[in-house]
């Protein structure tokens, strides 16, 4: 059984229990990504960029999602405590750069939570067959779907398992077969398609079209390590973890590969898209194929993907928070360390999650800065995983590394490498300016906005609780607690 890192030995007695086994974990790694949300999601900007050959991008970006999904499981297994990349990264680096991991990890999953709900309402007129909802009705039912999602999660882990067993059945099959009707009878080009632009991507293809649909992909493969965060509640963590993230990111990479796949292939228009006539691709590929009515069902399997996906980013986020406040690095620690009687679960740090995720969703009266914010979330996310890569990385060049029971021996400086690589090309690719004619130059700057926004936050709570940081320096390796010397008993 593991016992918790040295650096919680002021820990109150309240202890984690382990109610999630490898399947439970595999299932949430899955869900959270989500094939129909994760194709849903880049489906129309990867054809806009990149045209009908921009699905080559999808086995390019699994293949580069791989490598961290890689490099996690090797940190994973050596350091399974709950909190994440906020526990690797404070044992790969120091004790300040563990906190700004968690902090940038800590919004990302905030925002993911917000936006979910913020998106559900806007299916929601789609599945009724009604007129699209004004911004207030929908901030209203966002929140009422926050409230719900919140009060789903204070449940408990069975309402967790429930609607991730319910949501893998329903997309898997949902997904996979509407892909398959379109292939078999709705076909309206061959393979060679392809291998075709239909005019997008400029003059230059490579650099203009097919880079950045890359960098879209890579954000729609995003959240597999979720699971991570909840590591002192799964079974055998330093073992189980590792394969339900590697094994979910493969299954949710080939399922969204091969949707992706057939919807190219049934799509009858790819000027329309490309111009931005039509700007829902999917649903409208779906329904000129099999009608309105199936148009729908689709729509019902987004709800429940985004649903899922919604629950599990407030699970883990509130465990981040929990791992935080049981080292005593954010204000009210003292509070949100406290676990339900009955569940054993941070309850107090779910219901913050919630409150943070409705705050967020009122500024969507704003919306140029709840679009800002949003934007800022994949960002954030390839942020907080170049921190503990990089660290990684530094660790392996100086020979200061001992893995866990999961390694990749010769493999793992090539690997983290190449994962250290691809994390900082997708964070260009997000950050970078791109003008485009009529918009205002806010839009083009809108992620680095967002994430200074959340860095001067994270500075000014930082100050508050410094004081209780044990000063920025590694861990040696001979000092440090692993699961194979104190953390297995």
């Amino acid at each position: 059984m593991l016992t918790p890192p040295p650096e919680a030995l002021h820990a109150p007695a309240e202890r984690l229990k382990r109610q999630f086994k490898m399947h439970d974990a595999f299932t949430l790694a899955f869900v959270y990504i989500s094939p129909i949300v994760a194709l849903y999601a880049v489906f129309g900007l990867i054809i806009q960029a990149a045209g009908p050959a921009g699905w080559w991008v999808f086995p390019i970006g699994l293949a580069f999602q791989l490598l961290i999904a890689l490099s996690l499981g090797v940190m994973v297994s050596r350091w399974p405590y709950q909190g994440g990349s906020y526990q690797w990264a404070r044992r790969l680096v120091g004790e300040n750069y563990g906190w700004i991991t968690g902090w940038f990890y800590i919004w990302t999953l905030i925002f993911v939570f917000a936006s979910n709900g913020y998106a559900i309402a806007s299916f929601i007129p789609a599945v009724l067959g009604v007129p699209a909802l004004d911004t207030t009705t929908q901030i209203l039912v966002a929140l009422v779907i926050i409230a719900i999602a919140t009060g789903l999660n204070l449940l408990g882990p069975h309402s967790l398992k429930l609607l991730g067993k319910m949501s893998l059945a329903a997309e898997v099959v949902g997904s996979i077969g509407l892909a398959t009707v379109l292939l078999i009878w709705h076909r309206k080009h061959d393979l060679d398609v392809l291998f075709t632009t239909a005019g997008a991507g400029g003059n230059n293809y490579v650099f203009g079209g097919l880079l950045l649909a890359l960098g879209f992909v890579g954000f729609g493969l995003a959240g597999f390590e979720a699971v991570t965060s909840m590591a002192e509640e799964i079974e055998h963590p330093e073992k189980n973890i590792p394969k339900a993230i590697i094994g979910a990111l493969l299954a949710i990479g080939i399922v969204v590969s091969y949707c992706a796949l057939a919807l190219i292939l049934a799509t009858p228009d790819f000027g329309a898209i490309i111009n931005g006539t039509i700007v829902d691709p999917a649903a409208s590929t779906i329904q000129i194929a099999l009608g309105e009515d199936i148009a729908r069902v689709f729509f019902v399997l987004v709800i429940i993907g985004f649903s899922a996906s919604m629950m599990m980013a407030q699970t883990s986020v509130s465990r981040v928070i929990w791992a935080f406040s049981r080292d005593r690095i954010l204000p009210g620690s003292g509070s949100l360390t406290k676990l339900s009687r009955v569940h054993g679960t941070p309850n107090r740090a779910v219901i913050l999650v919630g409150v943070a995720a409705a705050l967020v969703t009122l500024l969507a009266f704003s919306e140029r800065v709840y679009a800002t914010l949003i934007a800022s979330a994949t960002t954030t996310f390839f942020i907080t995983m170049g921190f503990v890569v990089l660290g990684l990385l530094c660790r392996l060049v100086m020979k200061k590394w001992q893995s866990g029971s999961f390694s990749l021996a010769w493999m793992t400086i090539p690997v983290v490498l190449g994962a250290a690589c691809w994390i900082v090309f997708e964070i260009l690719n997000s950050v970078w300016p791109r003008a485009t004619e009529g918009q205002h130059w806010y839009v083009s700057w809108a992620v680095f906005i967002g994430v200074s926004m959340v860095t001067l936050l994270g500075g000014v709570v930082w100050l508050t609780i410094r004081k209780h940081l044990r000063g920025a320096q590694s861990l040696c390796e001979s000092a440090d607690h692993t699961p194979g010397n104190e953390a297995l008993t």
